[in-house]
C-alpha cells in the first residue's frame, strides 16, 4: 500500500484556474453556461452551505433535502426571482430531458 499524499496539488494540475474559481458565500465556485440560446450564471453549491432549508428541481420534480450538494442556476440578465436550484444530475441532463415534467394525478403540487 503507498502511503497517503498529504500534500496540495501543483495548481496547474488542477482542471479549472483560480480566475474561474469565484468561491462565494454558498461554499461553491461559479461559471457562466449557455442554455436555450441565452447566458446562465451557475453556481455550486456544496452540501455543508446548503443547510436549513429544501428546494423543488425543476428538472425532475423532486425535493433537493437540505445538506445536499446542488445547483443554483439563472439567466444572466434576470432577477434574484429566477433562481431555481437543480441537482446536479438533473442540470448536466437538461438538454435530454423533455420540456414538461409529467405527474401523476395524485402528486402533490409544490
Amino acid at each position: 500500500m503507498s502511503p497517503r499524499r498529504n500534500r496540495p496539488k501543483e495548481s496547474g494540475s488542477s482542471g479549472q484556474s483560480a480566475g474561474d474559481d469565484r468561491s462565494g458565500r454558498y461554499g461553491g465556485w461559479q461559471s457562466t453556461e449557455q442554455w436555450r440560446g441565452e447566458e446562465w450564471s451557475v453556481r455550486h453549491v456544496a452540501g455543508a452551505s446548503a443547510e436549513g432549508k429544501t428546494y423543488r428541481c425543476p428538472g425532475c420534480d423532486q425535493q433537493i433535502p437540505s445538506a445536499v450538494p446542488h445547483v443554483v442556476a439563472w439567466p444572466e440578465h434576470s432577477g434574484v426571482d429566477d433562481r431555481r436550484h437543480w441537482h446536479k444530475a438533473c442540470w448536466n441532463a437538461k438538454d435530454r430531458r423533455t420540456t414538461r415534467v409529467q405527474r401523476s394525478r395524485n402528486a402533490p403540487r409544490f
